[in-house]
């Protein structure tokens, strides 16, 4: 049995995931451990199951129960330590609101990766690895020029959390 942390892109605004209901239909369609995090698309869980046969699962009951059809990126357990154990900016963890982990469906090409460099021209600074991208807003997000621009340039699915999130979201998966 994994533990999984399954995050919801584009949650947030006019789109509601009310996580009460998002954790009785997911207790309901068999998950065990289901636990979930603040009303922006946060859940860890337990399952047998692969990241591709969880989504498979998960998709279709967000849909029909809660009208969202937007994407579904899931992590392990154990690939979440790793995201935390490899974040290339360990000085501003102190600053939890201006780190930010982005999940990405898959890791870009570099192609994609040096747009996405030719873009940085402020003091944000980002780095990929594999599947993660690390982006780091010394002004904050709403102040981030590159911000706009990370999604659509690197051409990849990804949804993103500030570092409070992602600790949380290890200590939700340490808990189950």
């Amino acid at each position: 049995m994994t533990t999984w942390i399954v995050l919801f892109r584009g949650v947030g605004g006019a789109t509601l995931l009310p996580v009460k209901p998002l954790a009785k239909a997911l207790v309901e369609e068999g998950f065990e451990g289901v636990r979930t995090y603040i009303n922006s698309g946060n859940v860890v869980l337990k399952s047998p199951d692969t990241a591709e046969q969880i989504i498979k699962r998960i998709g279709p009951i967000v849909l029909k129960q809660f009208d969202f059809s937007k994407e579904i990126l899931v992590a392990s357990s154990e690939e979440w330590e790793k995201l935390i154990a490899e974040n290339p900016f360990p000085a501003v963890v102190s600053e939890p609101t201006k780190l930010h982990a982005y999940l990405m469906k898959k890791q870009p090409d570099a192609a994609a990766i040096d747009a996405l460099q030719s873009k940085a021209d402020g003091p944000d600074e980002f780095q990929i690895r594999s599947r993660v991208l690390y982006y780091y807003t010394p002004q904050g997000i709403s102040n981030a020029r590159l911000f706009p621009k990370i999604e659509r340039t690197l051409s990849v699915a990804m949804t993103a959390r500030n570092w409070n999130t992602v600790l949380k979201l290890q200590a939700l998966a340490a808990d189950i």
